[in-house]
């Protein structure tokens, strides 16, 4: 699988120069870093970027590059990129909820352009900062259910629809930056169908990211088909190019419940490698999962993550899908 993108995605705080190690001995050619998500991802990130800035950070990552690992940075960015202390002074920019009110919780209105602006005029200051640390900055909506608009206008649109949008417009101000630059739209929760009325502009491209899916069986078997209903209109709407996985084979933070102490992960690699060949079947070239919570913490109780049976995961499965 040397030719395609392999992934491992953590926390900041499990960043370790034996994480960068192991990674590249097992094959691993794909590090994110992923603040976190939540109702406080906003909050997440802004940590994060001060983190960056540290030494012991920016030498780990440069460590990284020298080890062979591009670098990205993935987060829900929605809450960031137009902050909730603007809702009093312009609530019109922000969502309307089921009630009909407008509320500062998750998102934005996808149909005003005031909004849209303000998102993509944060991205550019935010790709700026990010510039040159990271091979890839990709930004998401909230990580929110029933996070979608109500108002007259965004009515119309479905959560998908309102999702692209939002990826527009971050695309478009970390283009003003970098005119090749890309963000991806993350296909998730109740953003999995496929985008009827919006199209995705210059440089956006898809991430599907099934976390609802049962992990003890295959995502092709019929107990998943509520994750992959859309899966191949997606790939037709968005392009194979670029298109990625973000899965969930050993997300032990998905796996805890995403509360510390983290417990013991349970690796099936036979599902993960069942998983990978359905995925490059489709033409998918880049494959990650997040990998949160198999830190210092994880290593201090149960021992090592499972860095090369997931590395051999994806090398037996690439080579049973060769012709």
């Amino acid at each position: 699988m040397s030719e395609h993108r392999r992934g491992w995605i953590i926390n900041p705080c499990d960043l370790t120069e034996e994480l960068i190690f192991r990674l590249q001995s097992a094959g691993i050619n794909e590090l994110g870093i992923h603040p976190g998500g939540g109702q406080r991802a906003a909050e997440k990130l802004s940590s994060c970027l001060d983190w960056l800035e540290e030494d012991e950070t920016e030498r780990l990552l440069e460590l990284a590059r020298e080890r062979g690992l591009s670098l990205e940075l993935c987060e829900h960015g929605a809450s960031f990129l137009l902050p909730r202390s603007g809702f009093e002074n312009h609530p019109e920019r922000f969502r309307q909820d089921e009630s009909g009110a407008r509320t500062p919780f998750g998102n934005l209105c996808a149909s005003n352009p005031e909004a849209l602006e303000a998102v993509s005029d944060s991205a550019e200051k935010l790709y700026k900062r990010l510039r040159g640390q990271f091979d890839r900055v990709t930004l998401w909506p909230d990580d929110i259910t029933k996070g979608g608009c109500r108002c007259g206008e965004c009515a119309k649109l479905s959560v998908a629809d309102q999702a692209l949008k939002i990826t527009n417009a971050i695309v478009r101000g970390f283009r003003r930056v970098d005119p090749n630059a890309k963000c991806g739209f993350l296909a998730y929760q109740d953003a999995l169908e496929t985008p009827k009325r919006v199209s995705p502009e210059q440089g956006v491209y898809l991430e599907y990211a099934p976390i609802r899916r049962n992990s003890l069986l295959p995502i092709n078997d019929p107990a998943n088909s509520g994750e992959t209903k859309h899966l191949k209109e997606l790939l037709e709407f968005f392009g194979v190019q670029y298109a990625r996985v973000i899965e969930y084979w050993v997300d032990n933070s998905r796996f805890s419940n995403w509360t510390r102490p983290p417990k013991r992960l349970v690796f099936h690699g036979d599902v993960m490698r069942q998983d990978v060949k359905y995925y490059l079947s489709l033409g998918f070239e880049d494959l990650t999962s997040f990998a949160c919570f198999l830190g210092p913490d994880y290593i201090s109780l149960y021992g090592l993550p499972p860095y090369e049976e997931y590395g051999k995961a994806f090398a037996e499965a690439a080579a049973c899908s060769l012709p």
